[in-house]
């Protein structure tokens, strides 16, 4: 079965290519133009056409280790692996890290399919009501517990910072929480840090887990969410410093070895300039983080006005509301789940948005996951109107997005 979110977005293409008039929310992409001197460092390095070392050529991961270093994760390159997206990263450590999976619910809809491609059990365990990204830890402990008395063996820990579906970032006494957790529990954490660098507002703490329980946290990112390249395929994996985390490199080297080879010429080239952040870059990451923030905000305020509950998104490009106070009046519509609620939202007011089923959630609630960085517009110039302007929202195609987006909601919720 294609991933749903993938799934998804291209039955959206097919419609709108048909001439059908949708609102897209239903896929995690950062739809924005590529930015001019990411594209001048892909030309330049389009002669890269050898293989190169598995893990990366030096320079980027000298890049990528810079990078990590900066954020308080002092980093040398022989910890760092690239790849054609963290995607792969992700499957790989399935493949090398031992026992079972522990997942937030909800999560991003690739998590448990790639443990369970690993022949790995998913323990999913319900997120805090003031954040997802995070099991909730006295919910985690109970679980652990309880597994292990029944002779299973959960032993990973996946934990997303910023959280993709729910826009919303764990605290830092959270992460701390989860961190001593993995100490007492001999838990080992893989903290998909992809949405990093789209905090919002500015200043919001974040705190890594590698920061806390350095030898137990492996740290992937990319470039696909914070510069809006996801179909040029960039991430990289930071390993512990310490003779496990050389193993797990090891042994994920080995495994990249016979799934991707390497990340391709071009795209090293890119990873090296990007992740040396200059301050070109500083600067464009600064205003995707912005526009992002304004965009998610405003999305969140419709879902409350219609009377959803919703967590206040502080990253990424997600808000994932609870329409449970509406049920009765959306009995109406026929709706009762989450799966009906996405479909009667797509047929009476041709909105997309992925079903929280999807996401590991209750298939009977009526959450769904509404991606707001589909709403910058339909071309590039419409994208970078919104990138550029002070105030993204009085722009007139995003304002009659949002205004689609408020009327539909109403209307199916009435």
């Amino acid at each position: 079965m294609v991933s749903p979110n993938l799934a998804l977005n291209e039955y959206v293409a097919q419609r709108q290519a048909a001439g059908d008039d949708i609102v897209h929310m239903g896929f995690g992409e950062a739809r924005l133009p590529v930015f001019g001197p990411l594209a001048d460092q892909l030309i330049k390095g389009a002669t890269r056409n050898a293989y190169g070392p598995v893990a990366g050529c030096e320079e980027a991961r000298a890049a990528v280790a810079g990078y990590f270093t900066r954020r308080g994760l002092p980093t040398q390159p022989g910890q760092i692996v690239l790849a054609p997206g963290s995607k792969p990263l992700l499957m790989a450590l399935n493949h090398v890290l031992p026992g079972d999976v522990v997942l937030p619910r909800p999560c991003w809809n690739s998590y448990a399919p790639q443990a369970k491609l690993a022949n790995k059990d998913v323990f999913p365990v319900a997120i805090p009501a003031e954040c997802g990204g995070v099991p909730d830890p006295a919910a985690l402990r109970g679980m652990i517990h309880a597994a292990r008395a029944l002779g299973r063996a959960p032993r990973t820990v996946v934990l997303t910072l910023p959280d993709n579906p729910t826009g919303t970032i764990a605290s830092p006494e959270r992460v701390r929480e989860i961190c001593r957790l993995a100490e007492e529990e001999d838990l080992f954490l893989v903290s998909d840090e992809i949405y990093r660098d789209l905090v919002h507002p500015p200043g919001t703490e974040l705190v890594s887990p590698a920061e806390v329980v350095p030898d137990r946290t492996v740290v992937t990112t990319g470039l696909s969410k914070s510069l809006a390249v996801g179909g040029w395929r960039i991430g990289a994996a930071r390993f512990p410093d310490s003779a496990v985390g050389e193993r797990l490199r090891a042994d994920v080297t080995s495994v990249a070895s016979d799934l991707w080879s390497t990340l391709a010429g071009p795209m090293q080239a890119v990873a090296a300039y990007a992740f040396s952040e200059p301050p070109e870059i500083r600067q464009q990451l600064a205003a995707c983080a912005r526009l992002h923030g304004v965009v998610a905000h405003a999305v969140y305020e419709i879902m409350i006005s219609v009377g959803a509950q919703c967590r206040r998104p502080t990253g990424g490009f997600y808000v994932y509301p609870d329409f449970e106070p509406l049920r009765d009046r959306l009995a109406g519509h026929g709706v009762s789940c989450s799966a009906s609620l996405s479909r009667e939202l797509l047929l009476q007011s041709g909105i997309a948005v992925l079903p929280g089923h999807h996401l590991g959630d209750d298939d009977q609630a009526l959450r769904f996951k509404a991606a707001t960085s589909m709403l910058y517009g339909e071309s590039a110039h419409e994208q970078q109107m919104a990138l550029d302007a002070n105030d993204p929202l009085r722009l007139p195609h995003v304002d009659a997005a949002l205004t689609r987006i408020d009327e539909g909601l109403t209307k199916l919720c009435r």
